[in-house]
């Protein structure tokens, strides 16, 4: 713990960074975000109380805010998010929580090791590995996790592959990345194309989202507040960060996958509580129907929840997914 503890910078407040509240481009911005729902949300200092640090894990540094009292609870983001977009959640749930956000290996502005071959450094076993160093180094083990999208499945890796060091798991609009590709037709490669496209090696995809970022991602900052919103923008631009989100998904139909199937066959499960949700205006219903009987082959207790959100529930509906959170985990 010395030789990390060396390796930490840290600050109470954040520098503004130029980032994306990406919507993602292949799916209408229309069908994921009300507008009107931004009334009836209380509103929140972007992570007020929390402080920013820089933390050598080992194979990479990662920048985290924490902040709270109280149990250790995780939030991990999705593609192509910061950890930035948990703000108006993680206020909250820090009146009860030690709340930890880090930005994923490759995201925002934490590092990755050198790309390799099987891109196996940026898989989610290797990010799992990230968070239980970092939580380690605070000397808050063991820990309850929180992931969204691609956050989620580093967050069920984690509770699979160290078991010992995760007290309750929640996953946000995911299923294991096995299952996803398992049981992917016609209409998963329409509205999912990207997970094939970003999962080409010749790096076409650096290639065209690095030439015209704002033509990839669209938003507005309305419904993630302007400083998750600048900092998202911020990584977009970042041609290493542009890099390191597309190996994620290159893992992700490689190496990934073969980690869930290995788990699927040898019946390996998560043995801690589980909470399973989904967004009811994205498309997890519309594609697998029944989200929580199949986690259940992967959990021993799957507890289920729809929130009327898009697909970006902490920025959406961040009372409601807050509130749900600490019932949970509570």
């Amino acid at each position: 713990m010395s030789g990390l503890q060396s390796q930490v910078r840290s600050s109470s407040e954040s520098t503004p960074v130029q980032a994306t509240s990406v919507v993602r481009a292949w799916r209408s911005p229309a069908a994921r975000f009300d507008p009107a729902a931004l009334g009836q949300r209380s509103s929140v200092e972007f992570f007020e109380g929390f402080e920013l640090s820089f933390i050598d894990v080992g194979e990479a540094t990662l920048r985290v805010r924490q902040g709270g009292e109280g149990p250790p609870l995780v939030l991990l983001h999705g593609h192509p998010r910061t950890h930035a977009t948990w703000h108006m959640v993680a206020v909250k749930l820090a009146q009860h929580f030690t709340v930890v956000c880090p930005d994923l290996r490759g995201y925002g502005q934490s590092t990755m090791p050198p790309t390799l071959p099987d891109h196996s450094q940026s898989s989610k076993r290797a990010m799992a590995s990230d968070v239980v160093e970092l939580m380690r180094f605070l000397g808050q083990e063991p820990f309850g996790v929180v992931g969204h999208d691609r956050g989620s499945a580093v967050a069920y890796r984690l509770a699979l592959d160290h078991p010992d060091a995760v007290t309750k798991l929640a996953v946000l609009d995911c299923l294991p990345i096995g299952e996803h590709l398992a049981r992917a037709g016609a209409r998963f490669a329409l509205a999912w194309w990207h997970w094939f496209f970003f999962g080409q090696t010749e790096k076409l995809a650096e290639h065209f989202i690095s030439a015209d970022p704002d033509g990839w991602y669209e938003n507005t900052p309305e419904h993630m507040g302007q400083a998750a919103y600048d900092d998202l923008w911020q990584a977009l631009r970042n041609p290493a960060v542009v890099h390191g989100m597309v190996e994620d998904y290159r893992a992700g139909v490689t190496v990934d996958r073969e980690a869930d199937d290995a788990d699927r066959l040898a019946g390996n499960q998560i043995t801690c509580p589980l909470l399973v949700e989904w967004s009811t205006r994205d498309d997890m219903e519309e594609l697998y129907g029944d989200i929580v009987a199949i986690w259940r082959v992967w959990a021993e207790n799957v507890r289920g929840l729809a929130i009327d959100s898009g697909h970006h529930v902490a920025e959406e509906a961040p009372d409601e997914l807050a509130a749900a959170l600490l019932d949970f985990f509570d």
